[in-house]
């Protein structure tokens, strides 16, 4: 019995991973992508090293870092999640590592390692792998699909398409039928310019607070000074959950920080504490919280409050001052700066028409959807390949399972 052909479109995480898992046995497959190198985006994450996944084992806390898709990614984490993803890759020779912030990365620390299981699992297979092809029409036919490309036309039974979130991607698919959510950049850093900000990049926060006000939103985590602006966990977080609210506002907007936190209240506590306890310490020996020493004497530089000055002279202005710049410090945001190689945006095809528990599409049969091209997002990397994991192993079980039933 001659085989069915499986034609897959984009060669990044989610399309070379639904390709490793097909079977061979039952199927035939050629993996197209338009660029001269496949997975890009694999190479460059981490700094070069591949932020495979992160150690978040439960699928209902793990959803809870994508604000998009959240809902729909519970059952397809529930089949398989970064536990397995760490098996799949552990079996194939690649072992993986969590780190104390719970990324995952190869033991190898380099991308490479990756990317060649992931190439090589699909070549050995007998599967094709085709660059610097790009499709440029899918018709949809009686008995399957007709694919044209720059390079040849392409008949195919079943169709995977996981080519990232390029808008003529997304016009292939519309074409096709799907409707589009238009896209906005998901993370991304402020640019503040500030003079509490200057002469600071490098500055980090190991416990902040971040509002806002304008979207009534809050979030908290690590900060960090950049020469643009703010970056960090806590910055990253706020902009892909405010994604939409935040290109509405063109990316003008006012932000409220708190670098040390806690509380004004326990703040002020604090140093009054401290004030009794040692009346006769300057200013600037008075660091009683995890701040650099950098940033300490630049914020009593901007409250005028000479470093000299001994805590037993600290008036009550100063105080409230000091207090009010710590945890309660007002930005005027414009504009943002991509967070390293991230590219990730909001936006994609409508989840309404996608059956999670095969990744198929509700409008057309035969063809399987898989990857960024989603309206799916994800506050890091390493939850953005994730996904693609997940996704693409279902788009494999789909098919090995239509195919011997």
């Amino acid at each position: 019995m001659q085989k069915k052909h499986v034609l897959v479109i984009g060669g990044g995480a989610a399309g070379f991973f639904a390709s490793a898992n097909v079977d061979p046995s039952l199927f035939s497959l050629t993996l197209l992508e338009q660029n001269q190198d496949v997975l890009q985006k694999v190479k460059v994450s981490g700094g070069g090293r591949c932020n495979v996944s992160h150690a978040e084992f439960d699928p209902r806390e793990l959803v809870a870092f994508y604000p998009r898709g959240y809902r729909e990614l519970k059952s397809v984490f529930s089949k398989f999640q970064p536990g397995d993803t760490m098996a799949w890759f552990s079996e194939r020779g690649v072992e993986l590592k969590i780190e104390a912030d719970g990324r995952i990365f190869p033991e190898s620390n380099s991308s490479q390692t990756i990317i060649d299981c992931l190439k090589n699992e699909v070549l050995k297979k007998g599967f094709q792998i085709e660059t610097k092809t790009t499709v440029q029409a899918i018709v949809k036919s009686e008995n399957g699909f007709n694919v044209q490309t720059t390079k040849a036309d392409y008949k195919a039974d079943y169709v995977i398409f996981a080519t990232g979130s390029s808008p003529k991607s997304l016009k292939l698919l519309e074409s096709l039928g799907h409707s589009i959510i238009p896209q906005v950049p998901s993370l991304f850093t402020f640019n503040i310019k500030d003079p509490r900000l200057e002469g600071l990049a490098g500055t980090s926060f190991a416990t902040s607070e971040l509002q806002l006000p304008e979207l009534k939103s809050s979030e908290h985590g690590p900060l960090l000074i950049t020469h643009w602006g703010l970056s960090g966990p806590c910055i990253l977080k706020a902009s892909a959950w405010n994604a939409r609210g935040l290109a509405e506002r063109q990316y003008k907007f006012r932000i409220k920080v708190n670098f040390v936190g806690i509380s004004s209240e326990e703040l002020k506590s604090r140093l009054l504490q401290h004030k009794q306890d040692h009346p006769k310490k300057s200013l600037i020996q008075s660091k009683i919280f995890e701040l650099t020493n950098r940033f300490w004497a630049s914020m009593l530089s901007y409250c005028r409050i000479p470093p000299d000055q001994q805590m037993a002279s600290l008036s009550s202005e100063q105080l409230n001052t000091l207090v009010k710049n710590l945890c309660e410090s007002e930005f005027d945001v414009d504009g943002k700066s991509t967070f390293k190689e991230e590219f990730v945006s909001a936006g994609g095809i409508n989840l309404k028409e996608i059956n999670f528990k095969t990744m198929s599409s509700r409008h057309i049969e035969g063809l399987y959807i898989a990857g960024e091209v989603l309206d799916i997002d994800a506050v890091t990397g390493g939850f953005n390949f994730q996904a693609c994991w997940s996704e693409g192993w279902l788009v494999s079980e789909a098919l090995n399972g239509l195919a011997s039933s």
